[in-house]
């Protein structure tokens, strides 16, 4: 095994035993000097490494390539204007979902990992916006498109790409298998060498990748440090849970998944040492946090249990659930931090929600969607029969009314929702067709007969910007006012990532914490009336020193004499009340 005096001898020594236990002794060494080899090829060419991992600034934009059109121009070029013209002082940074080329699921089917969809743009357009903002990047690394070369060449049975997939006889108990999908998971396909049963988690147009094969993890980890090379300052493992496959077993969150992940963080911290690795697992909540180990793997992890939990509370107008959630929630290990979100391109999931809400509850949330007109996606379950997975609707029209009755609450109460994100520990992601109070997209169902299409709408950038520009329309109103918050936001060291946070207990109808700065020197208490009638917060209950003190709030900018006993929050009413000093 050769060493490198340019990778750290500890990092050779701990991943030689990673690969060892995933590979075999026998395979470990030549494995080891190919990996070795092949960040040498990648260690001089990432770029250099920020003095923070991340502070307060950062807030993250979720949105497609082609969200926003213009006729005259390539998607990615539209994209880099409007978030140039509108969003350079509220957004550090813009995950761009998979802009490669691909044949499905809306770019998650992966036909070229090196490319950009021609269609979009090209690596000139990414570098251009990565000039500006910090970039996610997918790295889709469970499967790719049955239109892929890989499986191409796997279809043709031509040398290394014959091992690159997974073959299943049809036969095969698969019960114990996790399942987020309710086709069968092996599908056939005509190979040079007749019939082959390839394993398929999500789609017969996604095939697995097979990581029993080592090769496979090194094409993937030379994938991933061209991401970096390109500007990939946030790298998202999509589906990663999925990862390794074993008979027998439920196939997700193995022992072999989790040293794999191991493997890429080592990797990053010697070559990338700027980068930030994000596991995306919509799982139940202890299987998520999982990902974060003993602070030796996923830097971040999505907070998959607040979407479901947020919108319960504005939809039964309690905070008991969220809180309870909150309380137990535990810190993250040191250099580590959560990703916070309110709705995502694919929708709230159901299972982080598991054991959080009461089953009866779940079900009138998905009634309630159904009432606003979302869609509900099934999963199979292992008893053969199928349960609600996740719940597709527009956040904006998924907050429209009370316990399944619309009314004249919508726009507060959405706004509420984001300044309830934007307070909690962690980095904040915001979905685009939340900053832009998008609709439900039935339109887009009808044409695609996908139900998440009711949240992905692509906007014309003209009609968009009358839209954002006019205050009397909802999408004006809720933009202003979004881009308000995350002014207001900036620059407070209580909402940097790793600020310390405190759940108040405040009574059902109100959801408080308090976010106290590393330096100690700044306190915010973030508060938000989560009801449709006037709550009172006693202000007893958040002084913690002085008795007396007065607060500032941030989001009205008006001053609280701290001497009077309460203050009152309007329906659907957030404040971020600051500490005078």
């Amino acid at each position: 095994m050769r060493g490198d005096e340019s990778i750290p001898e500890d990092f050779t020594q701990t991943n030689y035993f990673r690969i060892q236990s995933l590979y075999g002794e026998t395979e470990a060494e030549g494995i080891m000097d190919r990996l070795l080899q092949l960040m040498q090829k990648h260690i001089n060419e990432a770029p250099p490494k920020p003095g923070t991992r991340w502070s307060e600034l950062d807030v993250l934009l979720i949105t497609y390539g082609d969200s926003v059109l213009d006729p005259d121009e390539r998607p990615l070029s539209t994209l880099y204007k409007f978030m140039n013209t509108y969003l350079r002082e509220q957004f550090s940074g813009v995950h761009i979902l998979p802009f490669f080329p691909y044949s499905s699921d809306d770019g998650f089917s992966v036909i070229d990992y090196r490319k950009v969809n021609k269609d979009l743009g090209d690596w000139g357009d990414i570098r251009k916006i990565g000039e500006n903002f910090d970039l996610m990047m997918d790295l889709v690394l469970n499967h790719v498109s049955a239109e892929s070369e890989w499986f191409q060449h796997f279809l043709r049975q031509e040398g290394k790409y014959k091992d690159f997939f997974i073959e299943l006889d049809p036969a095969t108990n698969v019960s114990s298998v996790t399942r987020p999908r309710t086709h069968k998971l092996a599908v056939p396909f005509e190979t040079a060498e007749g019939i082959k049963h390839v394993w398929a988690t999500f789609s017969a147009d996604q095939v697995d990748i097979n990581f029993a094969n080592p090769a496979v993890l090194l094409e993937i980890i030379d994938v991933l440090l061209l991401y970096v090379k390109k500007g990939g300052r946030f790298i998202r493992l999509d589906a990663v849970g999925f990862l390794w496959k074993k008979l027998n077993t439920s196939c997700i969150h193995l022992p072999e998944t989790h040293e794999v992940i191991k493997i890429v963080r080592d990797v990053l911290e010697v070559v990338a040492p700027q980068v930030v690795l994000i596991t995306e697992t919509n799982v139940p909540e202890k299987e998520n946090l999982s990902y974060f180990a003993d602070g030796d793997e996923a830097h971040m992890v999505y907070q998959f249990s607040l979407p479901p939990l947020m919108l319960h509370a504005f939809h039964r107008g309690t905070s008991k659930y969220l809180r309870e959630w909150a309380e137990r929630l535990p810190d993250p290990p040191e250099g580590c931090t959560y990703l916070n979100f309110s709705t995502s391109h694919d929708g709230i999931g159901l299972r982080p929600a598991e054991g959080l809400l009461p089953a009866d509850e779940i079900n009138d949330l998905v009634e309630a969607v159904c009432e606003y007109g979302g869609k509900i996606s099934m999963k199979a379950d292992r008893d053969g029969k199928n349960s609600p997975y996740e719940m597709n609707i527009s956040l904006f029209d998924a907050l429209m009314g009370f316990n399944k009755d619309k009314d004249q609450w919508q726009i507060p109460r959405f706004i509420c929702s984001q300044a309830m994100l934007l307070a909690l520990k962690g980095i904040p992601a915001i979905y685009i067709h939340s900053l832009t109070a998008t609709p439900n997209h039935q339109k887009g169902v009808q044409v695609t007969g996908h139900n998440r299409s009711i949240n992905r709408r692509q906007w014309e950038y003209r009609k968009l910007k009358d839209l954002l520009s006019n205050s009397q329309t909802p999408n004006g109103l809720v933009f202003q006012e979004f881009r308000r918050l995350l002014r207001n936001r900036r620059f407070q060291m209580a909402f940097h990532p790793e600020a310390t946070q405190e759940v108040l207990d405040l009574g059902d109808g109100l959801f408080g914490v308090r976010r106290v700065s590393l330096s100690q020197s700044q306190e915010i208490i973030a508060v938000n009336n989560v009801t449709d009638i006037t709550q009172e917060l006693q202000l007893k209950k958040i002084h913690r020193i002085k008795p007396y003190q007065s607060f500032y709030d941030l989001i009205s900018r008006r001053d609280i004499d701290g001497t009077r006993s309460r203050v009152r929050l309007r329906p659907y009413q957030s404040m971020w009340l600051t500490v005078m000093q």
